[in-house]
């Protein structure tokens, strides 16, 4: 009985301390709450990507020197207008996703798609960390040949690099459609500093990120957290 009991304080803990943990808010509200879109110089990229926790992976990106915002959200399902709860259960094919809007003379697709990998295990199937299901599986969206060709290349050449012992199974698939998640996701590190998951899974991942790609992070973020 006492095996039972520490597993369940496990399990307990584990969803505590878990982006899926579904709030109740999210439970009675179907429809989304959105702030208005960022303002963007004309010049700006658009990039996609998904690994794990959109609230880790939006820390992680902002704090890029060349990137001027980052939108947590949903993309690569069919499902329109996802919320949040639907996410939560599995079943809509999309996963947590961010947008990212950037500036190419500051900062390239490369160094984007090198920031994603080393961001995150890319040999973990539908899971980051304490995350599990579909939503949170990897993928990097390309939105042309050229993108594409960037991304393939660098899986390439992580799989020669002999980096990992278990094979990478990032999706690489086109861009369709980014569903912008609830108002309250957004830049949710930032505003929940206390939180159980960010304190434990979300600020060590974006500390992780800084020592292995310090050449990429703006000046101001070189020393946070």
């Amino acid at each position: 009985m006492k095996v039972l009991k520490l597993g369940s304080l496990f399990f307990t803990l584990l969803f505590t301390i878990s982006c899926q943990a579904v709030t109740k808010k999210d439970q009675t509200s179907s429809l989304k709450d959105l702030e208005p879109q960022p303002q963007i110089d004309q010049n700006m990229q658009k990039a996609y990507f998904a690994s794990g926790c959109f609230w880790c992976v939006e820390a992680i990106f902002e704090s890029i020197d060349g990137v001027k915002e980052v939108v947590s959200g949903y993309s690569g399902g069919k499902t329109k207008n996802p919320t949040y709860y639907d996410i939560s259960r599995g079943n809509t094919g999309h996963a947590e996703a961010v947008e990212i809007y950037y500036n190419p003379d500051k900062v390239s697709f490369e160094q984007l798609v090198q920031a994603f990998f080393e961001s995150h295990d890319p040999t973990a199937l539908n899971r980051q960390g304490p995350d599990v299901g579909t939503q949170y599986r990897s993928i990097a969206f390309y939105q042309n040949d050229k993108q594409k060709e960037i991304i393939e290349k660098y899986i390439q050449r992580l799989e020669t690099s002999g980096k990992y012992l278990k094979p990478i199974v990032t999706e690489v698939i086109p861009f369709e459609k980014f569903w912008p998640a609830e108002d309250y996701h957004q830049d949710y590190e930032a505003k929940n500093p206390n939180n159980p998951y960010i304190k434990n899974v979300s600020v060590p991942r974006l500390n992780r990120f800084k020592e292995q790609c310090p050449f990429l992070l703006k000046k101001e973020t070189n020393n946070k957290h």
